[in-house]
């Protein structure tokens, strides 16, 4: 198959992307590589089919003029200012990208899909990759969110990808654009940008830099490892268009128990003369409208496509610690100055 995947260059899309060639099929690649978008995962996949383009998902002529000469099969949209810190910082970023963007996009492909011969129009497929964030916060011992759980988003994050899924959903129902949308909860593994929770205190450890922690660390996650992505592949392939499609780990955790596992991977492995890495975290002043819980059902997708995750959290945590060991040369290329002023930003201070 032939793929137009967008934000390809980001940790979940380029995993995806990876899977693609690997499968071999033809990836056109559109990224903005911004601050977190990482060109390696171009030059990685030139021996198989993989066509990096460097360019805006809001730009309709480039959009226009992709479709028109690779003609694809279907179109992965995983391009999105995806982080909360930053949301909040400049939540004008986020609208841009996740709902002017997303808008544009579906507008043009709408109008390219109109064109298809019958055979190729009923054969295509627009999936639009979003996050649990939309639905809001739980409290301990609510039930996990479901794909019919009522959207409340709390950050401009969430509430721009809440917006880009509204439109996403209005496409189908109003041009009957054969669109499907995957919930899916965080994301972690090798390659992920280390201004998310798992690679931050797994570099800042080995650092013997503070472990900061929002709060008192008893927010709640559900972990998935991106290795286990390929749920967006059976969702495309199999999905029925217009419906939702939540990807759960089943891993929820507390951020505390998360950095105590990252620190006692690392106390196995690599211990330190200056005592145990956990003696390093610092609770710090909690973010505004810090969602207290997410949780994914995702039962939907195991029992009418036969999707379930794979990797235990334990071991997926274990494997990503000792990606980032290992891969030194990787976490040096992507602390740029960029990064170290966000950190200054965001963190300092608090």
């Amino acid at each position: 198959a032939t793929l137009l995947v967008t934000g390809g260059a980001g940790f979940i899309g380029s995993c995806y992307v990876l899977a693609r060639c690997t499968a071999g099929d033809t990836i056109i690649n559109l990224d903005k590589l911004t601050y977190s978008g990482n060109l390696e995962i171009a030059s990685a996949n030139m021996q198989f089919s993989h066509i990096f383009v460097h360019g805006d998902i809001g730009n309709e002529e480039l959009v226009e003029y992709l479709l028109k000469i690779y003609q694809p099969d279907a179109i992965v949209n995983f391009a999105a200012e995806s982080h909360v810190d930053r949301s909040i910082i400049d939540p004008e970023a986020f609208v841009r990208t996740n709902v002017l963007g997303t808008c544009t996009l579906l507008r043009t492909a709408k109008a390219w899909w109109n064109e298809l011969a019958a055979d190729r129009k009923d054969a295509f497929r627009f999936l639009h990759v979003s996050t649990d964030e939309v639905f809001g916060a739980l409290q301990p011992g609510d039930p996990a969110f479901t794909e019919t759980t009522p959207y409340s988003p709390n950050s401009p994050y969430s509430a721009s990808k809440a917006a880009s899924d509204h439109f996403v959903r209005a496409f189908y129902e109003t041009y009957g654009f054969p669109a499907l949308i995957t919930n899916c909860s965080n994301n972690y593994g090798p390659r992920q940008f280390p201004e998310k929770l798992i690679p931050l205190v797994t570099l800042n450890a080995l650092a013997r830099k503070t472990l900061p922690v929002y709060g008192t660390g008893s927010n709640i996650r559900d972990w998935l490892h991106v290795e286990d992505m390929p749920a967006i592949q059976r969702v495309l392939e199999a999905g029925k268009t217009g419906q939702t499609y939540n990807i759960g780990g089943n891993s929820e955790r507390t951020n505390l128990q998360v950095v105590h596992g990252i620190c006692d991977v690392l106390d196995a492995v690599c211990p330190s003369a200056e005592g145990p890495y956990a003696a390093l975290v610092k609770f710090v002043t909690d973010r505004p409208g810090h969602d207290f819980r997410y949780a994914i059902n995702a039962r939907k997708l195991s029992s009418e496509l036969g999707w379930h995750p794979t990797h235990t959290f334990e071991e997926g945590l274990r494997d990503t610690v000792l990606w980032y060991l290992n891969n030194k040369i990787w976490v040096e290329n992507v602390q740029s100055g960029d990064y170290r002023n966000w950190m200054q930003t965001n963190y300092v201070g608090r």
